[in-house]
């Protein structure tokens, strides 16, 4: 699809490693600018800097919220969580998720154009591997506001789709968790994928792709489990 979206501008989230860096990679190559944006320049969980990015970059046509993760996190019984651990996870996954789309909408819709494509996990369409409520809650809850705001947006022909990846090594937190399943355990995550290996960011990628183009038009609220069909 390579010039596919010359013209357009994007925002990628997230884009400090991984399938974030992927994203806008693959974007950019499709000819839309990116702008790319990670904790480090913006903290998206905070609405004075989410006004303050967007308004750096202007007219956004396409987002993509890849920014979140467990913020350092590991699983632990439910009455151990702290309230700040909580909210940490939350605020890292869902509440930049509805900021950075509440910042864009307007603009979509003066345009009466827009790609919304919110990056979730496995996790919120089951359970989290690693034992993080909050993560599972987060990207579930992600992939609700995915349906709602595919409905309220679609009149203004904007829309708002999903994607649900599987376990990809793609950043430290991932890689530490791979070493932690240990040979057997790699194997058998492995040997309960379809196709018999694990997906990389170009995989998601790949799904991005699809779901910023025009071949997407009559596409809106949908989920895409992108896990070589583990789920």
């Amino acid at each position: 699809m390579s010039g596919s979206l010359a013209g357009k501008t994007a925002v990628v989230t997230g884009t400090a490693h991984g399938i974030g860096a992927g994203i806008a990679d693959a974007l950019r190559g499709d000819g839309a600018a990116v702008h790319g944006v990670d904790k480090d320049t913006a903290d998206l969980s905070v609405p004075a800097a989410v006004g303050e990015f967007f308004a750096s970059v202007g007219r956004v046509d396409i987002l993509v919220n890849c920014a979140g993760g467990v913020a350092g996190q590991v699983g632990r019984p439910l009455e151990e969580v702290t309230d700040e651990d909580w909210r940490a996870v939350i605020d890292a996954n869902l509440t930049t998720t509805f900021l950075c789309a509440r910042a864009v909408v307007p603009g979509m819709k003066e345009r009466h154009w827009g790609r919304i494509i919110n990056i979730a996990s496995a996790a919120g369409l089951g359970v989290s591997k690693t034992g993080i409520q909050a993560y599972t809650s987060a990207k579930a809850a992600q992939i609700g506001l995915t349906r709602q705001l595919a409905h309220d947006l679609g009149p203004f022909g904007i829309t708002v789709n999903c994607i649900a990846p599987g376990f990809i090594r793609s950043n430290p937190t991932t890689e530490k968790q791979w070493a932690g399943y240990g040979g057997d355990g790699q194997a058998a995550l492995v040997e309960g994928i379809s196709m018999r290996r694990l997906g990389d960011p170009a995989d998601i990628a790949n799904g991005v792709q699809f779901f910023a183009s025009e071949r997407s038009s009559w596409v809106t609220g949908q989920i895409l489990a992108i896990d070589g069909g583990h789920a």
